[in-house]
């Protein structure tokens, strides 16, 4: 275990009507992370994969954090097994607070809430106001798609090319935590000159 990481945040769907398989990785990633005696820090929520990868790293001893919007505390799907639990004003205060707490971040299968804050953190990496570990679970090929994306972007020079090392896809939770436990900070420079637009 590499002891600079402590906790890792969990990007992870809400919606409990997406297919079983992606439940029992959630829940077999919320093990692990258990296993490897990292903490949790995540959206809050009691619903879909964030509740279930949550609810199995609480089971097995993490201590759980909960991070969620006032509007979306209102609602009433906030997780009452937190170990602690934080309201913010919104959605970009939720995000800074996530950040901050948390040393590593894993990105589970999700729908526009978890690509918007997957990129969010691509691009910190990239512009090195962040060095930590980010991995995409790729729960049978959820995330295939984006990462062909990701790829075009690279090659044709929307990005360059070490912009790879930005990320790391793992197969299944086991893969997810021997990288974030292997993983060495270190300052890189993803983003070159000849890439700004110059006016």
């Amino acid at each position: 275990m590499n002891n600079k990481i402590k906790t890792i945040c969990i990007f992870a769907s809400s919606s409990s009507c997406i297919d079983k398989k992606y439940f029992a990785a959630a829940k077999e990633l919320g093990i692990e992370i258990a296993k490897n005696h990292y903490n949790v820090i995540y959206g809050g929520s009691n619903c879909g994969l964030m509740g279930e990868a949550t609810s199995a790293a609480k089971q097995n001893g993490s201590e759980i954090t909960g991070v969620m919007p006032e509007k979306l505390h209102s609602l009433g799907i906030d997780h009452g097994d937190c170990t602690k639990f934080i309201m913010t004003k919104g959605m970009r205060e939720r995000k800074a607070k996530m950040d901050e707490l948390s040393e590593a971040l894993i990105a589970l299968p999700g729908g526009f809430g978890t690509l918007e804050e997957l990129s969010e953190m691509l691009v910190q990496k990239q512009l090195g106001y962040s060095n930590k570990p980010i991995v995409l679970l790729n729960t049978d090929g959820f995330y295939d798609g984006l990462i062909k994306f990701f790829d075009e972007i690279i090659d044709k020079n929307f990005a360059t090319k070490n912009s790879k090392e930005l990320y790391y896809v793992a197969r299944t939770p086991q893969d997810a935590l021997l990288y974030i436990n292997n993983y060495e900070f270190r300052q890189t420079n993803y983003i070159t000159e000849k890439l700004l637009i110059k006016s």
